[in-house]
């Protein structure tokens, strides 16, 4: 999963200070789950990423109230961000890894078509090789995580 987010969040999630992400739509990915970072302007870079603990689907008043003191944001934050919403997604993030180079947007683009997600997106292999080839620092840990699927 290729997940965007402020660059503020990029860092807590990899410091391990905020160890849950939410969303206003449904998450359908199993735990185990590994999850890529963007973060988004001014960044615009692959800094990271982790893995799916859990998927915690309910109203936004439930996933706020499991969930509050690992989010990282306040909850004026949170009330804006869910206004409107019927039902919030909390995804518990372990097992954080930071890049030691971030993989820029500019280097994704110049292997192919790459378009960040406003929120998230499942990937497909070709997607991963493309996000390999752009950042050699990215090749060990997706290839621990997803085997095969990333070229040597």
């Amino acid at each position: 999963m290729l997940l965007s987010v402020h660059p503020r969040f990029a860092t807590a999630i990899l410091a391990g200070s905020k160890t849950v992400e939410v969303r206003r739509q449904r998450v359908a990915a199993p735990p185990g789950t590994p999850v890529l970072l963007y973060a988004t302007a001014p960044t615009m870079a692959l800094v990271g990423m982790a893995r799916i603990a859990s998927v915690h689907v309910a109203s936004p008043k439930e996933v706020w109230s499991a969930h509050r003191t690992q989010t990282g944001i306040t909850r004026r934050e949170y009330d804006s961000y869910m206004s409107g919403a019927a039902q919030a997604s909390g995804l518990t993030l372990a097992d954080p890894v930071s890049f030691d180079e971030p993989v820029t947007l500019r280097a994704l683009r110049a292997k192919g078509a790459f378009h960040p997600p406003q929120s998230y997106r499942y990937m497909k292999g070709d997607d991963l090789r493309q996000v390999a080839e752009a950042g050699p620092v990215v090749v060990t840990a997706l290839r621990g995580a997803l085997g095969d699927l990333v070229p040597a």
